[in-house]
């Protein structure tokens, strides 16, 4: 039995669950579920704190867990990453108010408050930089306010809420984090059941990725129509009824269909359809 362990609450909680429900994971119907068991996949599912995943995973106990690059790497356990999934993207940043500082050259003898001491702690020591940090667990914004420290170092989307605290980002970012899956460090994951849990998560992150393309072409158009739509390895091309006509599938990225639609149709395919992809294997 596959042991694997999922975020219980916040913004990893929810897309976790949608991936694993749509890689054909049963998933929990309740909150306070804390463990399920999936016999059908021989998966069982423990439901965790984000920040705690990465202990549960190096100890060994658990096989796998999906938790944040940046929970990960603030954590210090003997875990690594083994696949990027593409949501809850975020970037780690310094700030201050301006003019206390041009980068983070200028942190030295200063007081740093974050929620994620073992990035800032690392970051700053190969810097070079000798500053306090001292950790807060959320709003930090209103640790430089009260006193407690003249920098933070946040997760930053937008930014509004730094500058409405009269707050501005400082240097370079710290590091970019999403959801990741992650294994015990050393660990063998050629094991079968381990392997195809990985197949399925790739399959549903391609499937996100692609549509699949399906248009008529004249014949003597079709170099330039597949120099549009080349496919993973190759599209489909089959002959229609209509002499000098053929049909052409293949799968090409989402984002940019609509724009491989317009130069499809001013090349003279028709019947130019997109479909979604639920899953795949490649």
């Amino acid at each position: 039995m596959l042991r694997i362990a999922v975020p219980n609450k916040g913004s990893l909680s929810g897309p976790a669950s949608a991936m694993l429900h749509e890689a054909g994971y049963q998933q929990r119907r309740e909150s306070k579920e804390l463990v399920i068991v999936d016999p059908d996949n021989e998966v069982e599912f423990f439901y965790l704190r984000p920040r705690d995943i990465a202990i549960y995973v190096s100890s060994g106990r658990l096989d796998i867990g999906i938790t944040g690059r940046d929970l990960l790497v603030d954590s210090g356990a003997g875990a690594e990453e083994i696949l990027p999934l593409g949501f809850a993207r975020s970037t780690f940043r310094f700030a201050t108010r301006p003019g206390t500082a041009r980068g983070v050259e200028d942190f030295g003898g200063m007081t740093v408050a974050t929620s994620y001491e073992g990035i800032v702690d690392k970051h700053l020591a190969e810097k070079g930089i000798d500053a306090t940090v001292v950790h807060l667990d959320g709003a930090v914004e209103t640790a430089i306010e009260l006193g407690v420290a003249q920098v933070i170092a946040d997760v930053v989307e937008t930014g509004t809420s730094l500058r409405n605290a009269g707050l501005e980002v400082v240097g370079e970012p710290i590091m970019t984090s999403e959801a990741v899956v992650i294994r015990r460090t050393g660990e063998d994951t050629e094991t079968p059941k381990v392997q195809q849990f990985l197949r399925r998560l790739q399959g549903v992150l391609v499937a996100r990725t692609y549509v699949m393309m399906d248009y008529d072409c004249r014949a003597e158009h079709l170099e330039r129509a597949v120099a549009l739509t080349p496919g993973l390895e190759s599209p489909t091309i089959s002959p229609l009824h209509n002499e000098g006509w053929v049909a052409v599938r293949a799968m090409v990225p989402a984002k940019e269909a609509q724009r491989i639609m317009d130069g499809l149709y001013a090349l003279g395919a028709r019947a130019i359809l997109t479909t979604a992809i639920h899953a795949c294997r490649l």
